[in-house]
């Protein structure tokens, strides 16, 4: 029987709780502050939202919790993360995103941060990455473009929304560049 346990892919704020936990342990309600507070404009998780992960990551293997007993209130649980969830929060950290507005508005930005926290040469390292990712990205819709016959009006905008777009990241790659460089 197949498992019924829901995929977490990279656009999952998976990675988020997975990178604050490789920083160090907390509560649910803890991690949940932070990725509110740090991430904000980023990722917009409720309480049990950030819970549900919190349970599918420890079911997986990634995390760990522990009770930790308080007085005059119940037992909270503390996470930590496994060798395993450090082993998948790494891969997840050193490799670009995928070439979407989107993927680089959460997920390319969230890898940013935990970079940036982890090292600035990391943070440039991966920024260069994506530069590269997002240029293969872009030549292959302007390939993509050139091969739409003019008539086909509505593919044609639909393309260069897109290889604009594209366009636009490659600019704030440079600022973002420049401003890990500044600070």
């Amino acid at each position: 029987m197949a498992s019924k346990t829901p995929y977490i892919g990279p656009l999952s704020p998976e990675f988020a709780l997975l990178g604050l936990l490789s920083q160090e342990s907390a509560h649910g309600y803890e991690l949940h502050q932070r990725l509110v507070t740090d991430l904000r404009q980023v990722w917009h998780v409720s309480l049990s939202q950030t819970y549900n992960i919190l349970n599918r990551l420890e079911e997986r293997g990634y995390i760990s919790g522990t009770f930790q007993e308080q007085e005059k209130l119940p037992a909270r649980r503390r996470f930590q993360l496994t060798p395993a969830g450090q082993q998948r929060f790494n891969q997840w950290l050193h490799t670009p995103s995928r070439c979407t507005v989107r993927a680089i508005r959460v997920e390319f930005i969230t890898r940013l941060y935990f970079a940036r926290a982890t090292s600035p040469e990391l943070a440039l390292d991966l920024i260069d990455a994506q530069v590269v990712e997002t240029s293969s990205g872009l030549e292959r819709l302007k390939t993509l473009l050139d091969e739409i016959p003019a008539e086909d009006t509505f593919n044609r905008l639909g393309v260069d929304l897109r290889v604009r777009q594209l366009a636009s990241i490659l600019e704030w790659l440079s600022h973002c560049r420049a401003t890990i460089l500044q600070s």
